[in-house]
Formats: structure tokens, C-alpha cells, sequence
């Protein structure tokens, strides 16, 4: 677990959105629609202005041009709108969904050859797979279950995922055969698993404005994810292993701020703060420079989407989303719903938000490497942490 216990230092590992005080900096508008779910906000259109600061790490993280990261964001955005709408049209034949390349184009499987004439007509290009998603998935939560019944070993099994772009049920793992005993165990067909040799070893990144550093009881630190409201009551989300249900908080200029509500890890990782009267939650996040990003909704992104962090341990930092509902098996044990992005962080990043656009995507739960060398993250998606609590994502 990375979480710090040195107060001196400031907040977390993403784009903390965040329970900010009444001298907020303004938010930059950044318009973007929405697909919400139910408690998500509902702000329309697609995604027109971003900040010259998103834009410079994109350049810098994923090698695009101003105009590339403008047209991919708008069409990441385009794509999160349209995948529902295939997956509720294939119904069981829909194999996943990623977008691929500068321009973010979608592709859509399905096991319905004869379904792709819809997918095309949609504007996604169209592939056969063998299994469907829901078979996938079923695979994962069997091996999940397996593994809350008897854990694999670290080296074993560190981190698997439902890969929709092999479709397949990915596993890492530093021992191979290890990783196979488990599977075999699991009772899970083996022709659905690949196994990949990996030394990744993922840890929490535990060190609250989206961005911005949130002391626990006086001494760990951590990020603030987004800001949340649950009727009058205004507070925000966070990682779970931040904090149990009880403690408190104090905000970055150390002043009393709010108490954590609720909180799960492992199992998930996800928690909320609610936060006293002098604080005034804003819907944004914090960017590169001091710059803010509004938040207009929590459109889940598809695989390959582009997606930024922001951490007063390492900055500002982007990449894309590599998979979906990815499980991690850390010390304290098993973690599963994750997303795995290529984004870096460091010791004091776990929290805070992750961002497409404009549309939330979740909170910083691990990870592994640095970004210096680089490495992987994981974040727990927000809708689920809306629904679980009854939260209402704060937008602008």
C-alpha cells in the first residue's frame, strides 16, 4: 500500500474533483454531454472546448497533435454514446466494444456474423469472436469467486480481466503454470484464459479537490475523486482503502473538513466523505497549471479511450483505458471492477479522478512502476460508487 503518512506532503493521483473551499477557482468550461445513469449528471452536447493543458499532456502522453486530441476526445465521446445501444441491440451476441487509433474508431464484436450490417450502419466497424461478453464475464466472476474462496498466490495470479479486444480472460501472472493450477481449479473452460507472464506486482497508491490532498485522521493523505451531494448533504468520493467508515478529514490548508460515510476494501474500492458547511463541493478537477476541467457527467469510456489523471504527487498525467472490471489481487486482498489504464502514479495519487473529456470515469485505486519509468494504474469506476451510496454526481 502507497498510502503516505507524511502530512508535509500534498494530495493524491488523479483529478481530484473535489470538495473544494468557498475561494474555489472558477471552472473552465468544457460542455459535454452525457449518457447518465441514474444518478449521474445530464448536461448535453458533445465535448467542444478542452483546456491548452489537457491538450499539452496529451501531446506529451499519448504523441497527438492539439487537433488530434480535440477530434479523438469528440469522437471517445461519440463512441461511449453509441456502445449502449449496440450492446442492448445485440443482446447476447455482443462481444465488447473498444475505439482504436488516433481518431478513436469504434469497433463493436459480436458472435452474430450476420449482425454486422447493424454494426456498420451504426458507424463502427464490425468483428466475429468466439465468446460474448456475458461469457467472458461469467468466466472472471468465476474465477473472482474462486479466488475469495482460496487466494491465489501473488506470483500466481496479481491481476485478471476480461480483454475484449482478445477475447479472451486475461491472467498475469509470474508463474505461469501457478496461474494454470488456478484456472483448472476455478473449473473455468481453459480455452477462454490467456495466460500473459507479467512481474507487476500492484499495490494501493494511498496519499481531497479533484487533485488536491485530504489528510485522514490527522496523518495519511490522499486525493478527493469527485464531488458528490446525497440529498442536502455535499461531500465526495474516494478510494475505500483511504479511510474506513469514522474517520476524519482535514483539507489540504489543514482546516476540519469532513468524515468518511461509508467505505469498502477490499472487495471494491470506493468510499465518501461527507464534507461540513465551509466546504463547497465544485464539479470540476483540478489541471495541469492550476487549471480546471469541469465535469459534466460519468459516461463510461470504452477500451482504448483516452484518459487523464491529476495528483499533486506526480502532476498531470494521461494514457488510455486497456480494459474494463479487471481484478487485482493486492496484500490486503482481492479487488475486483477495476479499470487498467496506461496512466502512471505515485504514493499519494489514490483517489483521486480519473477524466475522458469531461465525463468522470473514477477514482485511483493501485498500481505499479512510476512516472518516470512508467507504469500501470487501476481506478474503481465511479457509477458504481453512485449507486452503492445513493450519491448524485456534482456537474457543471
Amino acid at each position: 500500500m502507497l498510502r503516505s503518512h507524511r502530512p508535509a506532503l500534498t494530495a493524491g493521483c488523479a483529478i481530484a474533483i473535489a470538495a473544494l473551499s468557498l475561494t474555489a477557482i472558477p471552472a473552465l468550461a468544457t460542455s459535454a454531454a452525457a449518457e447518465p445513469g441514474p444518478t449521474a449528471g445530464a448536461p448535453t452536447g458533445v465535448p467542444t472546448e478542452v483546456p491548452a493543458e489537457m491538450l499539452d499532456a496529451m501531446r506529451r502522453d499519448l504523441g497527438l497533435t492539439a487537433d488530434e486530441a480535440r477530434a479523438r476526445i469528440s469522437n471517445e465521446y461519440r463512441a461511449g454514446t453509441a456502445t449502449p445501444a449496440l450492446r442492448r441491440s445485440l443482446g447476447t451476441a455482443f462481444g465488447g466494444a473498444w475505439v482504436t487509433g488516433k481518431t478513436a474508431e469504434l469497433t463493436v464484436a459480436t458472435t452474430d456474423q450476420g449482425r454486422h450490417g447493424m454494426i456498420t450502419a451504426a458507424g463502427a466497424k464490425a468483428v466475429t469472436v468466439s465468446h460474448s461478453l456475458d461469457d467472458l464475464t461469467a468466466a472472471k466472476g468465476t474465477l473472482d469467486r474462486a479466488a475469495e474462496q482460496r487466494a491465489p498466490s501473488a506470483s500466481a495470479a496479481a491481476v485478471w480481466y476480461v480483454d475484449v479486444k482478445s477475447n479472451s480472460v486475461v491472467i498475469q501472472s509470474a508463474d505461469p503454470d501457478q496461474a494454470s493450477a488456478f484456472v483448472t481449479a476455478s473449473g473455468v473452460d481453459r480455452g477462454m484464459v490467456r495466460i500473459v507472464e507479467s512481474a507487476e506486482q500492484p499495490k494501493p497508491l494511498d496519499d481531497v479537490r479533484g487533485g488536491e490532498a485530504y489528510y485522514i485522521n490527522g496523518t495519511a493523505r490522499c486525493s478527493i475523486g469527485f464531488s458528490v451531494s446525497k440529498g442536502s448533504q455535499g461531500g465526495f468520493v474516494t478510494a475505500g482503502h483511504c479511510g474506513e467508515a469514522g474517520a476524519t478529514t482535514t483539507g489540504v490548508n489543514k482546516a476540519a473538513q469532513g468524515t468518511f460515510q461509508a467505505s469498502r476494501f477490499p472487495g471494491n474500492d470506493y468510499a465518501w466523505v461527507a464534507v461540513n458547511s465551509t466546504w463547497t463541493p465544485k464539479p470540476v478537477v483540478l489541471g495541469p497549471g492550476g487549471s480546471v476541467v469541469t465535469v459534466a457527467g460519468s459516461q463510461e469510456a470504452p477500451v482504448g479511450s483516452s484518459v487523464c489523471r491529476s495528483g499533486s504527487t506526480t502532476g498531470w498525467h494521461c494514457g488510455t483505458v486497456e480494459q474494463l472490471d479487471t481484478s487485482v489481487r493486492y496484500s490486503e486482498g482481492m479487488v475486483s471492477g477495476l479499470s487498467r489504464t496506461t496512466v502512471c502514479a505515485e504514493p499519494g495519487d489514490s483517489g483521486g479522478s480519473y477524466i475522458t473529456g469531461s465525463q468522470a470515469q473514477g477514482v485511483t485505486s493501485g498500481g505499479s512502476g512510476d512516472c518516470t519509468a512508467g507504469g500501470t494504474t487501476y481506478f474503481q469506476p465511479v457509477n458504481p460508487i453512485l449507486e452503492a451510496y445513493g450519491l448524485t454526481l456534482t456537474t457543471g
